[in-house]
Order: C-alpha cells, then sequence, then structure tokens
C-alpha cells in the first residue's frame, strides 16, 4: 500500500530527478518535494518532513552523505533510501553509517524502486542484492572486538528469532510463515523487543541485531 508514504527526490541530475518524481507518483506515491543539492535537500527536508528521502549521493560541493546526517539532525524518524549509480562498498558503508535505511543502484527498475520505497517508509532496511551482506560482514566486524558473544537483554527464544529475521529484511508474514506463527504475533514480538531495547524501529532493530552479531550468515 502506498497510501500516506511522502517522498522527497534529491539528485543533482534534473532530467533523472523529475523521472524518477514522475515515476513514483504515477504509482500512487505522493512526491511532496525534490532538491538539487545537499544544502536544498536539508532546508526543504524541514520544511516538508518527508517520510522517505530518496537520495543520490553525488550532489556537487557536498555529498549526500553529508545531507542525510543534515536531514536525521532535524528530523529523526525521517527514512533515507540510496539511490545511487556507485556501488563502491565504500559509499555504501558510509551512507549507512551516516543514517541511511537502505542503499539501491540506479540500475533499479521503477517497480523495485517503488517497492523499496514502500518498505523502507515500513521501517524495513533494503539494499540491492550483494550489499547487504557487505553491510552485515562491516558491522560484525566493527563490534567483534567489544563483545565476546551475542547479548541479548532480557528477550526470550522467540524474540530473538523474530529479531534475527527482521533483520534479515522479512515481513511479518514471512517471519510468521517461518515460525508458524501469524503476522500479529510476530508484530506483537517486534513491539515487545522495541520496548525492552528502547529502540524505536524496524532499522534499529536490525542494526543492533548487526552490531551484537544476532544475525547469522
Amino acid at each position: 500500500m502506498t497510501d500516506g508514504i511522502t517522498v522527497m527526490v534529491v539528485d543533482d541530475h534534473p532530467i533523472w530527478r523529475e523521472g524518477v518524481a514522475r515515476d513514483l507518483t504515477e504509482r500512487g506515491l505522493d512526491v511532496v518535494a525534490t532538491a538539487p543539492d545537499a544544502d536544498a535537500a536539508v532546508r526543504i527536508a524541514r520544511a516538508v518532513r518527508p517520510r522517505v528521502v530518496l537520495m543520490d549521493l553525488n550532489l556537487g560541493e557536498k555529498s549526500g552523505v553529508q545531507a542525510i546526517e543534515g536531514i536525521l539532525d532535524a528530523l529523526p524518524d525521517t527514512r533515507i533510501l540510496v539511490l545511487s549509480a556507485s556501488g563502491e562498498h565504500t559509499d555504501v558503508l558510509e551512507a549507512v553509517k551516516a543514517g541511511a535505511a537502505g542503499y539501491l543502484v540506479k540500475s533499479a527498475s521503477a517497480e523495485e524502486l517503488l517497492a523499496a520505497v514502500q518498505r523502507t517508509a515500513d521501517g524495513f532496511p533494503v539494499f540491492t542484492p550483494g550489499l547487504a551482506g557487505l553491510v552485515l560482514g562491516e558491522y560484525r566486524r566493527l563490534a567483534g572486538a567489544e563483545r565476546s558473544g551475542p547479548e541479548v537483554p532480557a528477550l526470550t527464544e522467540r524474540e530473538t528469532d523474530v529479531l534475527r529475521l527482521v533483520a534479515k529484511g522479512l515481513t511479518a508474514r514471512q517471519i510468521g510463515e517461518r515460525l508458524g506463527v501469524s503476522h500479529r504475533t510476530v508484530e506483537t514480538h517486534v513491539q515487545s523487543t522495541l520496548r525492552k531495547l528502547q529502540l524505536h524501529n524496524r532499522v534499529q532493530l536490525a542494526r543492533y541485531a548487526i552490531e551484537k552479531g544476532i544475525v547469522e550468515e
């Protein structure tokens, strides 16, 4: 469902920027603004408060990473999905460390982009195939020196199972099918886990699971 999903598109190429905005609008999303550079992106985002920002990284004088940081400083609940021509590992990791909820390369189809925006709006991490493993590996490497094993405070075994599958990007229905429970039961476990860990959304849950080594390779 695309109801209520407001989107801002940030890209320094006007033809690409307007083309993406048009494609998303035709598929039912509410594109509330576009921006050509990092400064404009931060200023406009603060004014229109989009639910999802679709962000290029190459924005001229200031990078998309700087724009991500500026937007999230003012709007921490806004979800940012990078859409970039670059699939370089350093670009992906810098964007995620700055707070991006996901990363797609520009070869994605319009249908893939629509689905990615919807999942990002719902709080799921979204990555072009192959990049999720890169991010997982990096977080596990950085966290490895700080942990002796996966520590999960006060979570039940089932909550840990759900957390692991959330971090892999599965929906509540998919998790329910894996575990043999209803999607409502899954949502109950998700909400309970959020409260226990004092987190706010599924993206934060995924990062927590990665940092603590809960997600299996």
